[in-house]
């Protein structure tokens, strides 16, 4: 199944809308971002943080660029 299929039925089951491709693109970037500063494991675990915290994409990002220099 194609990414952006499985996305629409997750979002639809889930009682969501799907996101759109610039939002993907942007979840796709903090993902990295987390990813790249610590483990693979902070990648969807930030994802599940920012979308409990209900804060924009672009907010997110600039939380986890700030969060990514620091040890």
């Amino acid at each position: 199944m194609k990414p952006e299929h499985w996305i629409e039925r997750f979002a639809e089951g889930a009682g969501v809308q799907s996101p759109s491709a610039e939002d993907v693109e942007a979840i796709l970037d903090l993902a990295g971002t987390a990813a790249h500063a610590s483990e693979r494991t902070a990648a969807p675990v930030a994802c599940w943080i920012g979308a409990r915290s209900g804060r924009p994409l672009d907010e997110l990002a600039e939380i986890a660029a700030r969060v990514g220099g620091g040890d």
